[in-house]
């Protein structure tokens, strides 16, 4: 697992800086979810130099192959309170903002923006998403560990299967949202949380 500011910190060195990150990054394919891969190639370096999220590139141990990657921001989150379980009130309550008035829960975040496998050549097939999301959370773990917080969000689409494998991994929904978007018709995304 690789930070891609590992790359940009080398500037633009052509085997090993941005110009090789660039090349590495075209290779990455998700049929899947096309905005997974719109993201990685048009997005990630630009976000990660503005600090508006990083990026983290997941290679095979055997042959260095790119398998996937997530990236993870710091996000304003509000969560209406009847959404959500007492317990989860109860610790909201302890890093958070209250509005009495709207019974909504106010607070910084970690978002996973996105995480996703890579389909070329079927190297989707060297890792399982529990192993991505496994691999998302102990990057969070440890920014927890350096700077707090309890909250790890996400959005996906509203598929099933989809919503079911979070599930399984802990995470609860807690709203929806309609996407905005120039590129694409507006859809909903499902919320969900788990607290850390």
């Amino acid at each position: 697992m690789i930070n891609i500011r590992e790359y940009l910190a080398l500037g633009t060195d052509e085997e090993v800086g941005e110009p090789a990150l660039v090349r590495l990054l075209s290779d990455f394919s998700c049929p899947k979810n096309p905005d997974v891969e719109y993201f990685l190639k048009k997005n990630a370096i630009e976000f990660t130099k503005k600090n508006q999220s990083v990026t983290y590139l997941v290679f095979s141990n055997d042959e260095g192959e790119l398998i996937g990657y997530f990236s993870i921001a710091l996000k304003p989150l509000t969560v209406r309170g009847e959404t959500v379980s007492n317990t989860v009130k109860r610790k909201l309550l302890r890093i958070s903002e209250l509005d009495e008035k709207s019974q909504t829960y106010t607070m910084s975040a970690y978002l996973i923006a996105q995480l996703g496998k890579n389909f070329a050549d079927g190297r989707n097939n060297r890792i399982t998403g529990a192993e991505m999301l496994e691999l998302a959370w102990s990057v969070i773990e440890e920014m927890q560990y350096m700077g707090g917080g309890m909250v790890v969000f996400l959005e996906a689409n509203n598929d099933d299967k989809l919503l079911k494998y979070y599930n399984d991994n802990r995470f609860s929904q807690f709203d929806t949202r309609q996407t905005t978007s120039k590129d694409q018709e507006p859809h909903e995304l499902v919320q969900l949380l788990r607290l850390l």
